[in-house]
């Protein structure tokens, strides 16, 4: 389908990352998913491709592309059926290093960055807390100054490379209002900071996952991301980006369900023929095809109006509830139509349904993101 916002350029980038995940992630990805984890080799392999800072400054090896080019990154990615590889791949470049990108100094961006996009560092960000998800205002965990030092504690949960990340940023309250909150660079290693628990999740198999525990972590008074009390309002900002991104995690589940159900249907025999000459078969498949393709659209506009500064905070959070919804809907009809098969761990279609149910809760829930939708009107 043309998309007049895609360019030559996009389409050459769409490719190469195809082609990646042809040659390094499909074939080996049912191990990942047994490990918990994608090899830090992979990354570092997409690091040397130019994969991993595509919006970054040049000077730290990065793009410095738009966001359009950025979203055809992200959907291509997506066309992976293996999430946990996707999202341990967004998380790096669109969740936990913007903060280093928006928000950190020179000195900071020069110590981090040039390995942040070659993939020797990789990122987490720590904001979810086991009582406060959506709510981001509402975390625990603390900071306080101390001398030359800031002196974190508190625990955080869900948190994507948890485990095996080596930069983490951190936010934590320094002050007593609610939104009075800062972020903070924690390198693994710190005294005092620890992975509380590995997470068994449903789906994600492949991403690592952790709790985090803050003891009496100390880092340098440097190590602070941003201005003291402003980290909510760079945790709102950048929640625009990840957003977009998990909404092309969703596009691409959808796209790849519908092609691997179009294949099956078309050769499942039953009752005479094949379950696509079926009728209410073929109709449910072209409705929804026919959603993807809007919610794709209406993707990319919200990405180009990001390259023209405008404010689409309202937009977004519709794409997010928008998307995160369908994909539940789309791959669980096409995991329908593959019957008992569609229930089957080894199948590509039972994945991608495991793998989509986070989707409406990950990154700011459904009703979080309806709410912020109706506030704006």
């Amino acid at each position: 389908m043309d998309n007049i916002y895609i360019t030559p350029d996009h389409e050459l980038l769409r490719d190469q990352i195809a082609r990646f995940i042809a040659r390094e992630v499909e074939p080996f990805a049912d191990k990942w998913e047994e490990q918990g984890m994608v090899p830090r080799e992979v990354l570092r392999s997409m690091g040397r491709a130019g994969l991993l800072g595509l919006m970054y400054e040049g000077e730290y090896g990065g793009g410095e592309a738009d966001a359009l080019t950025n979203l055809v990154f992200a959907e291509a990615l997506s066309q992976s059926t293996y999430a946990g590889f996707i999202i341990t791949v967004l998380v790096h470049t669109d969740m936990a290093s913007p903060h280093l990108h928006h928000a950190g100094n020179l000195q900071q961006k020069q110590k981090y960055m040039p390995r942040v996009t070659a993939g020797e560092l990789i990122t987490a960000v720590g904001i979810t807390e086991p009582g406060a998800g959506s709510d981001v205002a509402g975390i625990r965990t603390t900071a306080r100054r101390d001398g030359d030092d800031w002196v974190l504690n508190g625990t955080k949960m869900f948190i994507t490379n948890g485990v095996h990340a080596d930069l983490y940023f951190i936010a934590a309250k320094t002050g007593t209002a609610r939104h009075d909150m800062s972020m903070f660079i924690v390198e693994k290693g710190t005294p005092g900071f620890s992975v509380g628990r590995a997470l068994k999740k449903t789906g994600w198999l492949s991403s690592d996952t952790a709790e985090l525990v803050l003891d009496n972590v100390r880092v340098p008074a440097g190590n602070l991301l941003g201005e003291e009390g402003k980290g909510f309002y760079s945790v709102m900002k950048n929640f625009q980006t990840e957003r977009i991104a998990l909404a092309a995690m969703a596009v691409g589940h959808c796209t790849q369900a519908i092609r691997l159900t179009l294949d099956h249907v078309r050769q499942r025999q039953a009752f005479g023929g094949t379950l696509w000459d079926k009728q209410t078969i073929r109709h449910r498949i072209a409705m929804l095809d026919a959603k993807t393709r809007a919610a794709r659209q209406f993707m990319y506009h919200c990405a180009w109006s990001v390259t023209q500064g405008r404010d689409i905070v309202q937009e977004v959070s519709m794409l997010k509830a928008l998307t995160g919804e369908l994909v539940n809907e789309v791959v669980q009809t096409c995991q329908q139509f593959h019957g008992g098969m569609g229930f089957i761990r080894e199948t590509a279609i039972e994945r991608l349904w495991r793998d989509a149910r986070v989707l409406g809760i990950g990154g700011g829930a459904t009703e979080v993101m309806l709410e912020e939708v109706a506030k704006r009107y």
